[in-house]
């Protein structure tokens, strides 16, 4: 990568984090890794989309209940199963009221995350935990509605390459509204008394 080069991207990542920093302080995303003003957030939206047992899943399914929504892949290194982890120990730790919430993972990476992965991977976390797929352009859809950033990183081979992408978690309310915004790395009993609020 040239020096020029090099700037460039350096001042659209500086420029990108100000921003960033602005939406973040307009909606009290400071403190507790929670916002405070979720619910004037527009975030989610309605989905179609295909579960690690071949069941169509919409987001209207899901009405009375919480969803946990987080989007990721299976061949992440770190952050999605630490993040999937967590997101069980909480549900957990809620006890009975566990049941309430349903823990959603969608893939940012249709093209390797097919429903027989899926499955594979879903097999790790908590066991109501639905790993969601479908084709490009419902992936797409879902991750415009969330605002979720993905992008592939090319590798030297293709088969290997990792997705950059954001890792927030959606605590969408009964009606499929976001109720919270959890920062990424939150540990299961923060994350756990986040979701209590809500119940």
């Amino acid at each position: 990568m040239s020096r020029v080069t090099r700037r460039g991207l350096f001042a659209f990542i500086a420029l990108l984090v100000l921003l960033l920093a602005g939406f973040a302080y307009e909606s009290g995303w400071f403190g507790g890794g929670e916002s405070d003003n979720a619910a004037a957030l527009p975030i989610g939206g309605p989905f179609s989309l295909v579960d690690q047992n071949g069941v169509t899943r919409q987001d209207t399914d899901f009405r009375g209940k919480l969803m946990l929504v987080y989007f990721g892949y299976t061949y992440c290194p770190d952050i999605c199963p630490a993040t999937l982890l967590a997101m069980s120990q909480a549900i957990d730790k809620l006890g009975p009221e566990g049941d309430q919430v349903q823990p959603i993972f969608i893939t940012v990476d249709p093209e390797r995350d097919t429903q027989a992965q899926m499955k594979l991977y879903a097999a790790n976390f908590h066991p109501r935990l639905l790993a969601l797929t479908g084709n490009d352009k419902q992936v797409a859809a879902a991750e415009k509605d969330y605002r979720v950033y993905a992008k592939k990183v090319t590798e030297a081979s293709k088969a290997d390459y990792l997705m950059d992408h954001s890792s927030f978690i959606y605590l969408m309310d009964r009606n499929g509204k976001l109720a919270a915004l959890i920062s990424p790395g939150v540990d299961p009993d923060a994350m756990a008394a986040a979701i209590r609020r809500h119940l």
